[in-house]
């Protein structure tokens, strides 16, 4: 018995330890009547390097990651295929950063309603791990939300 105890514990400290992503903070745009498209943002913090590379949500017919960047005095905005997630760091998904596109939207979103949203995040050893979260939709002018919980 005390064998098996020693095996079933020897077993469990070599094992390598599961990601721990977390979300913080996650917000949406609120559109006006007719609008297509909007962004969402967040928080993520990994417990070891990862990289976010997709999104998805219900209300959405494409979501993309995007960056927006200054370059000659003019904001671009372009598609990239991940966003990496340094070990124990903090990425902010933000205006006129990183953030998360969502295009072909199947109705409004209003301030208040909640959005649900899944990102899917890569591990060094090419597994995936995919968080549902749910984000605040904010009026169509702000910048942040404050107070949201943690997915």
């Amino acid at each position: 018995m005390k064998r098996i105890a020693l095996a079933v514990i020897a077993a469990l400290v070599s094992a390598p330890a599961l990601a721990g992503v977390v979300v913080k903070d996650a917000w949406i745009r609120a559109t006006v009547p007719h609008q297509k498209t909007t962004g969402a943002f967040m928080q993520i913090v990994s417990d070891r390097d990862a990289r976010l590379v997709g999104a998805r949500c219900p209300l959405a017919g494409t979501v993309e990651l995007h960056e927006m960047t200054m370059t000659d005095n003019m904001m671009r905005m372009r598609a990239v295929d991940g966003i990496d997630l340094p070990a124990g760091r903090t990425v902010t998904l933000k205006p006129g950063g990183f953030h998360v596109m969502l295009f072909d939207l199947r109705r409004p979103i209003h301030a208040g309603d909640t959005v649900p949203l899944s990102i899917v995040v890569e591990m060094p050893d090419k597994s995936r791990e995919t968080i549902e979260v749910e984000a605040h939709a904010v009026p169509l002018g702000a910048s942040h939300a404050h107070g949201m919980h943690d997915h």
